[in-house]
């Protein structure tokens, strides 16, 4: 490692015994911290999402070291495009993403959005190839972790292939979430149900269920609950109105959880004005 002078250093008068100290600390070997540069597995603050409880540490250096620890993701890269193979399975550390689908006529559809320490590919589970494609919302660090390896080590220990299983039906409970928001016919049920299960969801991650920052845009949230954005705006504002939450451009505080609870699983239904049409 090469040692590189402060700007201070450059313009210093020569003092021998300043230049004698800087020779001696580029000789002495640095020590890299290196649960700090890469962030193992049993240093993450996610492994209780991703882990299942009681492994022991052999298996969980075996499991470390297949998991990749890809560059940081910029908002708006993808992870995988429609078609690609699958080849990796991803979990974000931190930050977030949005799953795409592309319609025949080239409209795209948000069919997910996914929050640290939730898997991200699961998709392409049945055909071998991706129906979607996967894009980040924020800045995010990306674990990736190879399907094959993951299936071998999987096989062999017992606890990870029964957490992959919950982890896979966690991702299948999303999807079903999201068809019951899309089956609700008040655009007001559809923006409660999101709102309080996005509520539930950072609390899984050991974050407030409460107060959250919304990763995604209102568009991105239009277009995931079927809405005109005129639509969802006013949504937010008029539970605002109501007391139910407070916002703060993409903060969000639960005000009232009970009520918003009520008003996700309400049961009336009344007609509502989709995305495209005026509001």
């Amino acid at each position: 490692m090469t040692s590189q002078l402060q700007p201070e250093q450059l313009v210093a008068p020569y003092r021998p015994s300043r230049f004698m100290a800087s020779l001696s600390a580029m000789s002495e070997p640095i020590p890299l911290d290196l649960a700090h540069l890469r962030k193992s597995c049993a240093h993450c603050s996610l492994q209780q999402l991703c882990l299942p409880a009681g492994i022991d540490a052999e298996e969980l250096a075996r499991l470390d070291q297949i998991v990749k620890l890809r560059r940081p993701t910029q908002r708006n890269e993808r992870l995988f495009r429609i078609s690609d193979p699958l080849v990796s399975l991803y979990i974000a550390r931190d930050g977030a993403f949005k799953t795409v689908s592309i319609s025949e006529e080239g409209e795209e559809q948000i069919v997910g959005f996914h929050l640290p320490g939730e898997l991200i590919g699961l998709d392409a589970l049945g055909h071998g190839v991706h129906r979607c494609e996967a894009i980040a919302l924020t800045t995010a660090s990306v674990c990736e972790v190879p399907l094959v390896q993951l299936t071998a080590v999987a096989a062999q220990l017992p606890r990870l292939q029964q957490q992959l299983l919950r982890v896979i039906g966690q991702g299948m409970g999303r999807d079903q979430d999201h068809l019951n928001i899309l089956v609700k016919r008040q655009a007001n049920e559809r923006i409660a149900l999101f709102l309080h299960g996005l509520g539930e969801r950072y609390q899984l991650i050991g974050q407030s269920g409460l107060q959250f920052k919304l990763p995604m845009s209102r568009e991105d949230i239009a277009n995931y609950l079927g809405l005109a954005l005129e639509t969802v705006s006013r949504g937010f504002t008029r539970l605002q109105e109501d007391g139910v939450i407070s916002v703060h451009g993409r903060l969000i505080e639960i005000s009232d959880p009970g009520q918003l609870n009520r008003l996700a699983h309400v049961r009336e239904a009344a007609p509502l004005p989709l995305r495209g049409s005026a509001g």
